[in-house]
C-alpha cells in the first residue's frame, strides 16, 4: 500500500504512454480528431523498415551516436584526469566545468546557433581574425558541417558529465597503486594505461551506455540548431519520428516508429543492467 501511490505515478508516466502509443501503431492515424481510424496491422512497421528515409535517419543517428559518444569519452578522461590532479583551487575548476551541463539544451542549441551564425556567428569572427579562413563559411549550411556542429555542440554540454562520472571512478583507486608503481620505475603514461585505464573499465561502461542511450534519442538539440535541415541533412531518428507524427500528421506512422525507437533504447538499457549487475557481483 505504500508503494501503490509511486506505482500509480510510475503507471500514468510511464507504462501508459507507451502502451497507447503501441496500440495507435497498429492504426492508421492521420488526424489529431480522427473520424475513423482503420486497423491495419503491423502496416505501419513494414513501411518503416521498406522507407529509406528511414534507414537514412538511422545512419544519420548512429554517426551523431558513435562521434559524440567517443570524443565525450576521450575529452571526459582528459578533463578528469586534470580535475584529479593536486592543484589549487582545484574546486573552483570543478564548478567551472559543471556549468556547460547545468545549461538547458535549448538554451545551448541556441547559443551555438549565434556561434555557427554565417553572418555574425563568433567562430567565423575568430577564425578570419587568425587568418585561418579568408571568408565567412556556412557551417550550418551542407548537411555534413551541419552534423558536425550538431556533435560539437553536443560534446561542449555533455563533457563535463562524462568527466565527473570518471573522475567518481578515478578517485576510487588507492593512491597506494600508483605509489608501488613509481617504486618499481613506471612513469605516469605506462601507470595511465596498466592501472589507470583498466581500473576504470567498470565507469567508462557505464559512460558509453548511458551516452549511447541518451545520443540516440537526440532531438532538441536538433530542433533548434538545425531544424533537421539542410535537405533533412540532419534528422536523427527522433527528428524524423516528429516530422512524420507532428508535422505530417501521420501519428499512427509515427507511434510505430516510436515503438520502434522504445525497443531500441530497452535493448541498450538492458545491456547497461547487465554491465550494472555484473560490477555488483564484482564487488561482493
Amino acid at each position: 500500500m505504500l508503494l501503490l501511490p509511486s506505482a500509480v505515478i510510475v503507471f500514468g508516466v510511464i507504462f501508459y504512454p507507451v502502451l497507447r502509443t503501441l496500440i495507435i501503431s497498429f492504426f492508421e492515424v492521420n488526424s489529431a480528431v480522427p473520424i475513423t481510424t482503420p486497423f491495419v496491422g503491423v502496416r505501419n512497421y513494414s513501411d518503416i523498415f521498406g522507407n529509406a528515409d528511414f534507414w537514412s535517419s538511422i545512419g544519420r543517428t548512429l554517426y551523431f551516436t558513435i562521434g559524440s559518444t567517443v570524443l565525450e569519452l576521450v575529452l571526459g578522461m582528459g578533463l578528469a584526469l586534470l580535475l584529479n590532479a593536486p592543484i589549487k583551487l582545484r574546486w573552483l575548476f570543478r564548478a567551472i566545468v559543471v556549468l556547460p551541463w547545468a545549461l538547458p539544451t535549448v538554451v545551448n542549441g541556441a547559443m551555438w546557433k549565434g556561434v555557427f551564425n554565417a553572418q555574425y556567428g563568433s567562430l567565423n569572427a575568430l577564425l578570419t581574425q587568425l587568418h585561418l579562413i579568408h571568408a565567412y563559411k556556412l557551417w550550418l549550411g551542407t548537411p555534413h558541417s551541419a552534423m558536425n556542429s550538431l556533435i560539437i555542440a553536443d560534446v561542449w554540454k555533455t563533457t563535463p558529465l562524462v568527466a565527473f562520472f570518471l573522475l567518481a571512478g578515478l578517485q576510487g583507486i588507492p593512491s597506494e597503486i600508483y605509489e608501488s608503481v613509481r617504486v618499481d620505475g613506471a612513469g605516469s603514461v605506462r601507470a595511465f594505461f596498466s592501472i589507470t585505464l583498466p581500473l576504470l573499465i567498470p565507469s567508462i561502461s557505464i559512460v558509453l551506455i548511458l551516452r549511447t542511450i541518451d545520443a540516440f534519442k537526440v532531438f532538441d538539440l536538433v530542433y533548434v540548431l538545425t531544424g533537421g535541415g539542410p535537405a533533412d541533412g540532419t534528422q536523427t531518428i527522433a527528428y524524423f519520428t516528429y516530422v512524420q507524427a507532428f508535422s505530417d500528421q501521420r501519428f499512427g506512422y509515427g507511434s510505430a516508429l516510436a515503438t520502434v525507437i522504445v525497443a531500441c533504447i530497452l535493448v541498450l538499457s538492458a545491456i547497461y543492467l547487465r554491465l550494472l549487475r555484473r560490477d555488483e557481483m564484482s564487488l561482493l
